[in-house]
């Protein structure tokens, strides 16, 4: 099995405990366990703006620079299921 990206915040994931969870206790297949527990999102009413600042905060653990995280982020999530425009 490959590794799935969360398509909130683009966590890797790759063990089971990486995954939300569903309303029944179920993994969810598409968001992380930081986006989605007892099948809603964590932070529901979160712009995709907002969750681009959250994710530049965490530059230094992922190795990267602010301005790096910031466009990475700026590229990566608004193709993400939930960022995109339906």
């Amino acid at each position: 099995m490959g590794q799935s990206i969360c398509q909130s915040c683009s966590m890797p994931m790759g063990k089971p405990e990486d995954f939300g969870t569903n309303a029944d206790g179920g993994r969810d297949g598409e968001y992380c366990r930081y986006c989605f527990q007892n099948g809603s999102f964590t932070s529901p009413g979160i712009s995709l703006h907002d969750m681009i600042d959250r994710l530049v905060k965490m530059a230094p653990m992922m190795g990267k620079t602010e301005a790096e995280a910031r466009k990475m982020a700026g590229e990566v999530l608004p193709k993400l299921r939930r960022w995109k425009v339906k």
